[in-house]
């Protein structure tokens, strides 16, 4: 039984244990962090999200991922997308992940990215996924727990569009320093870009910035930027939030042909350099 000593409310409490009990713990809920793999060193956890699907958010996390490979970080991207997702067959990443007694290696991009997805655990990555969301929730949880990561500066979540199980699990679970949203220039943009920015506010972590994909299609002829998706409402959403503008990403044919082919550790994209600044106040303060 609850323990009337330590409880402040033990005169009103039903509770069989004190476990969990906010009063136990000086008024304040008991964590929910996972625990790290014994073998993991990560200084910094970034999440990747969206409102809705096909924003591209999984390209951003990818050339996110190889910019800080190229300044010399040590990176690794969590595939939480698991009913979706993409991030192996962008870097041609094929076969099974080994493990050990320790928990399961992670595999390694060709610019030296470490993945964990859940296409590495499948024989056969072309079967679908069919779980509930605590399933999916309980599955990102081992990709903490279970996965060796080793030494990491910045290890990427990539999440399924949307506020369901699995961004709430990876919000409660894993230490989170910030998370950037992608969106692209449509009417839409603006109710979308509150939702997710309004989940993190209420789990209490930072928004570092918007990202934009699909901004603009550079003309290959006259090099004109043209608005496929109409103008761009980026810059007055975050000025209205209070938030950056972290990256406005054109359609680029050649990350789509680098990315079919499975070879996208050669990519290389220009147009994130703002979120690359962001993610350094984070290491100023390390």
């Amino acid at each position: 039984m609850a323990d009337s000593s330590t409880c402040s409310s033990a005169s009103s409490c039903d509770r069989e244990s004190c476990e969990g009990c906010p009063s136990a713990n000086g008024g304040q809920p008991q964590s929910m962090l996972e625990e790290m793999n014994a073998y993991s060193d990560i200084k910094h956890v970034i999440g990747i999200v969206s409102g809705k699907g096909g924003v591209g958010k999984s390209m951003v996390t990818a050339s996110l991922a190889n910019l800080l490979a190229s300044k010399g970080y040590r990176v690794g991207i969590m595939d939480a997308d698991i009913t979706g997702p993409s991030i192996p067959r962008m870097y041609g990443l094929t076969g099974l992940a080994e493990a050990s007694e320790e928990g399961i290696f992670p595999r390694l991009t060709e610019n030296d990215i470490k993945v964990m997805s859940i296409n590495l655990l499948l024989p056969n990555p072309e079967d679908p996924v069919i779980w509930r969301g605590p399933i999916l929730a309980g599955l990102v949880k081992q990709f903490w727990h279970d996965v060796i990561w080793g030494e990491l500066d910045y290890l990427l979540v990539d999440m399924p569009p949307g506020t369901g199980d699995v961004p709430l699990t990876v919000f409660q679970s894993l230490p989170v320093d910030g998370i950037f949203v992608v969106t692209s220039p449509q009417d839409l943009v603006k109710m979308i870009v509150k939702k997710a920015y309004r989940m993190a506010d209420t789990m209490h972590i930072p928004v570092l910035g918007l990202i934009e994909n699909y901004s603009y299609l550079v003309c290959p002829d006259c090099g004109k930027e043209i608005p496929v998706f109409g103008k761009s409402r980026i810059q007055e959403v975050a000025d209205e939030m209070g938030i950056l503008v972290a990256g406005k990403m054109p359609i680029d044919p050649k990350l789509t042909e680098l990315s079919d082919a499975g070879e996208f550790a050669k990519a290389e994209n220009p147009y994130l350099e703002a979120a690359y600044a962001a993610l350094q106040i984070l290491s100023v303060k390390d």
